[in-house]
């Protein structure tokens, strides 16, 4: 796998020439309680759409940091950008990347608030035949092993993001304020009242912006989950490969 932005253009002329699929990591700078980095969510997208280097069929693009994290706006250091404008913007880097040739695009994505802009944007471009690109996010397919490291899917800051942590970015984790993220923590996503989600933002829920028990994640549980992740990855873009571009525009491709 290449980095595009180590290339000159001269290089990436030749590169690109031979590759499959283009990745394009996206995530978000947003808050994720007082333990983990603002970071977490592109940090974590990247890690895992580095894990498949060996690859030569393969070019990754530059991360998009930023996304759809108003919902945090209270807590401190988060950014965010508004739907449409990461819709478009998504949107014009992909058909970037067609432009050179590359149709086929995997959007290795780290944080949920972004999937319904990378759903609306992927139809569009596949409706338009500009590219064929998949949003997926990074603990899609690994189900089996969220239940059996801890029994429970992902949400917020919890234990799934912080074992991520752990593994690709130790050093940033607080370990020392853990236990306040946890003591602050909503258990559940959202705020329901008579059947009505009045949760609009984080803080509604949450007194540290943390949903979940990061307490109960580990450096070994993140290993095995960006493992994972990365077989499930390296299998989607296989799945790709073997494609032909007029297959993926047709309204029955399987």
């Amino acid at each position: 796998m290449s980095l595009l932005h180590e290339h000159t253009t001269t290089t990436a002329r030749d590169d690109l020439a031979n590759t499959d699929v283009a990745l394009l990591p996206t995530g978000s700078v947003e808050q994720h309680g007082p333990a983990l980095p603002l970071g977490t969510d592109f940090m974590a997208a990247q890690a895992v759409a580095h894990t498949v280097s060996d690859r030569e069929d393969v070019v990754c693009l530059p991360t998009i940091p930023v996304g759809v994290s108003e919902h945090h706006r209270q807590f401190d250091g988060t950014l965010w950008t508004a739907p449409e404008t990461f819709e478009n913007y998504i949107g014009d880097i992909v058909a970037s990347i067609a432009s050179h040739g590359v149709q086929k695009v995997v959007v290795v994505n780290g944080h949920g608030g972004n999937s319904g802009a990378l759903q609306r944007v992927a139809r569009r471009l596949r409706r338009e035949e500009i590219a064929f690109a998949v949003p997926w996010n990074w603990w899609s397919g690994i189900g089996e092993i969220l239940d059996d490291e801890f029994g429970v899917g992902i949400t917020h800051a919890d234990e799934i993001e912080t074992s991520m942590l752990l593994a690709i970015a130790e050093n940033l984790v607080r370990e020392a304020a853990l236990e306040d993220a946890e003591a602050g923590a909503g258990e559940t996503w959202g705020k329901d009242v008579h059947g009505a989600n009045v949760g609009f933002d984080t803080v509604d829920f949450s007194e540290s912006g943390v949903v979940g028990h990061p307490t109960e994640g580990s450096k070994a549980a993140g290993e095995r989950l960006l493992s994972e992740s990365s077989e499930e990855l390296d299998a989607l873009i296989d799945w790709l490969c073997e494609r032909k571009m007029a297959d993926l525009w047709s309204e029955e491709h399987r």
